[in-house]
């Protein structure tokens, strides 16, 4: 039986783990056994793990959301690499469209003073969605205030990434009427966060993620999100990478669509409220 070897930051729920159910469901159809590997962004995993791999007799590589500093000793497929190395194959959302779709609708909504969030320097979307948002904005005559915008930068994928930095924001007074997250649990931290500020969602202030992960559409309010197709994506990547070890030809870059996914969490704009002092809480 040949086999795979998958590398990837984290293991649970969200982003990554439903790209590699797309991964693992073809595999496994195909009759691939595979392995899976996480690094947690350090470079020193992420450099030893494939020769490791292949000591353990791993036919191709598939690496999520992980950056690679040069083509690997074996046919290798990314998702969100973002990485031009020759020969590999890259599956990629299209940014520029969802930052598009994203944005586009926070204006028709009537959003103008909307506070952005810059995804953690080590994820490999962050550079290509903040840059994407960046010109969206300013195609749209939106303003991107540092004052308004959030940076991410804890090693973690839970909602605690968004949730101090949305306390700040609402303790500095300045008005926004909308959050554009990084990512959905980056929503969900921020939702926290405008509750324990005495601001409704999406009465005060709109909400709109990213992933469209499963747990999503449960929130109170339900995540408005951009959906990347994530099963899709590590389905089509498994699919690029058997056609490597099967000798055929593949794309360098193979792009996929957003979707736009409109729940509770989004509503036209609100007037600008008094100042409000926070309310107590702790942090979970």
């Amino acid at each position: 039986m040949q086999t795979i070897g998958v590398l990837l930051p984290e293991l649970g729920e969200g982003y990554h783990s439903q790209v590699l159910s797309g991964v693992g469901d073809l595999l496994i159809r195909e009759g691939y056994f595979y392995f899976t590997v996480h690094h947690r962004h350090k470079q020193e995993l992420i450099s030893a793990y494939p020769d490791l791999l292949r000591s353990r007799g791993v036919d191709g590589i598939l690496a999520i959301d992980t950056h690679l500093d040069g083509p690997l000793p074996l046919p290798t497929v990314l998702v969100a690499g973002h990485t031009e190395l020759p020969g590999v194959t890259n599956v990629v959302l299209d940014h520029q469209l969802a930052a598009k779709v994203a944005l586009q609708h926070l204006y028709e909504l009537g959003h103008r003073k909307i506070a952005f969030m810059q995804g953690q320097p080590f994820s490999s979307d962050s550079d290509i969605r903040w840059a994407s948002t960046v010109e969206t904005a300013r195609e749209l005559g939106l303003e991107i205030s540092e004052e308004l915008t959030v940076h991410l930068e804890k090693d973690s994928h839970s909602p605690e990434i968004s949730y101090p930095g949305i306390r700040r924001l609402i303790q500095s007074g300045r008005h926004f009427t909308a959050v554009l997250c990084f990512n959905d649990v980056s929503a969900m931290g921020s939702i926290r966060a405008l509750h324990e500020g005495g601001l409704r969602v999406p009465t005060d202030v709109s909400v709109l993620g990213f992933d469209d992960i499963q747990s999503a559409a449960y929130q109170v309010p339900s995540l408005t999100t951009v959906r990347q197709p994530l099963q899709r994506m590590g389905s089509t990547a498994a699919e690029m990478l058997l056609k490597k070890l099967a000798g055929k030809s593949t794309p360098d870059l193979v792009h996929v669509e957003p979707e736009l996914i409109v729940r509770e969490s989004t509503a036209p704009a609100s007037e600008p409220l008094p100042k409000r002092r926070m309310r107590g809480g702790t942090k979970p």
